[in-house]
């Protein structure tokens, strides 16, 4: 069986499932029994690969992440920090479509698995009152939470893309500007205009209000500032935040029973034990080997292999690594240079980009679906159009610097 046949069919599975409402856990673990019993893998390398993807460094720091957000979003429930947050929020800004997006957009500069996790309370809090459908949350907290993902030199994805390119970081960065912009224009189309009036102007913020921005804001120090990994940063912000409000060693204890929950460490698995069979099994080479061998033109190719691979995998790092190298060679046998090369880059990076917002193992659109309880196809009727406009603005700017680059 080709190897498109049996991601697609494990694709369909993966779609089906989560329609039904099953837990995205579960639904990863069956779809990584039956992607490796479509290639036949042996015993002895399913325990090896089961192995990798438990003891791999990336899934224990991906537990103490979601672990410690969830522990970091009940202490500051329980100490009514958040909602202190969003009413010194409303007396500052004012436009409460400005409140609703401030948090997606400030925890997003968190290079982090999980981060909407971080931020989904917070949009929860602040649209209190606001006649939003789940989706309607949930398309707001997913889509703010990434514009950064296309020029924010934190995140691994588009630092990757520049070294293996060996195009400037900068250069990138400006050529990827246009969809970091239109991604906002979109998200204020498909998720804030209904959202109408502001604050009274009669609030006022004090000092203390202020203080409540102390705890994030010394994550956001330590993790965009120091460039200390955000499971470090939590840790050490739970610490002081356990010293700070005097927490005994039992409600210390049931807040991590909190944070450590069943779904979590389902998701985990689920999510790590899928990408180490996809890897594994040599599916994503080897899908971007089939399109190669059928002499599929540059354009085509720039949009399919990145697509295709952020669309299975949910993470830009994934596409990028995974892909590149073979776009690149391609843009080698056409002569590909200068200008018109930032542009297939780009382009490239806008269409793998575009395929990890539309993938439902995305971790960040699943932790968004799950808090807000929302149905998946009704966050999808508007991440969907919303991403084909900033596809299309791709497109054009590719054309744009692809005419530039054969002068």
């Amino acid at each position: 069986m080709p190897d498109i046949l049996r991601i697609s069919l494990v694709f369909v599975l993966i779609v089906a499932l989560l329609r039904k409402k099953w837990n995205i856990g579960y639904v990863l673990l069956i779809a990584s029994a039956a992607l490796s019993a479509m290639h036949l893998m042996p015993p002895a390398e399913t325990l090896i690969v089961v192995r990798d993807a438990f003891t791999a460094g990336v899934t224990i720091k991906l537990t103490i992440a979601l672990t410690s957000i969830k522990v970091f979003e009940l202490v500051l429930r329980e100490k009514n920090i958040l909602s202190e947050m969003m009413n010194a929020s409303k007396g500052m800004l004012k436009n409460k479509k400005a409140v609703i997006i401030s948090m997606p957009i400030l925890i997003g500069m968190l290079p982090s698995i999980g981060g909407a996790y971080f931020s989904a309370p917070m949009v929860d809090e602040s649209t209190k009152g606001v006649r939003l459908k789940p989706e309607e949350k949930g398309f707001i907290n997913y889509w703010y939470r990434h514009p950064w993902e296309y020029i924010l030199p934190l995140y691994p994805g588009l630092v990757l893309a520049s070294a293996v390119s060996g195009i400037g970081l900068r250069r990138l960065i400006l050529a990827n500007l246009a969809y970091a912009v239109m991604l906002a224009v979109t998200g204020y189309f498909f998720g804030l205009r209904k959202i109408k009036g502001g604050y009274p102007e009669s609030r006022r913020v004090s000092k203390k209000g202020l203080l409540n921005f102390i705890p994030i804001a010394v994550v956001l120090a330590l993790v965009v500032g120091l460039r200390v990994e955000l499971h470090y940063a939590l840790l050490a912000s739970l610490a002081a935040l356990f010293a700070f409000f005097r927490y005994r060693p039992k409600d210390i204890l049931r807040a991590l029973r909190h944070g450590l929950s069943a779904d979590v460490i389902v998701l985990i698995a689920g999510v790590m034990l899928f990408k180490e069979v996809m890897e594994a099994s040599g599916s994503v080479k080897n899908i971007s080997d089939y399109f190669i061998l059928k002499g599929i033109p540059l354009v085509p190719m720039l949009f399919l292999l990145p697509f295709i691979t952020g669309l299975l995998t949910g993470i830009t790092v994934g596409f990028v690594g995974s892909t590149f190298p073979l776009l690149l060679s391609l843009m080698a046998g056409q002569s590909v240079t200068g200008v018109h090369a930032l542009g297939a880059v780009s382009f490239a990076f806008a269409s793998g980009f575009m395929g990890v917002m539309l993938s439902p193992l995305h971790v960040c659109f699943v932790l968004t679906k799950e808090y807000f309880r929302a149905d998946m196809w009704g966050m999808y009727k508007k991440v969907i159009p919303a991403s084909l406009i900033i596809f299309a603005t791709a497109l054009a700017e590719y054309f744009i610097l692809s005419r530039g680059g054969m002068q």
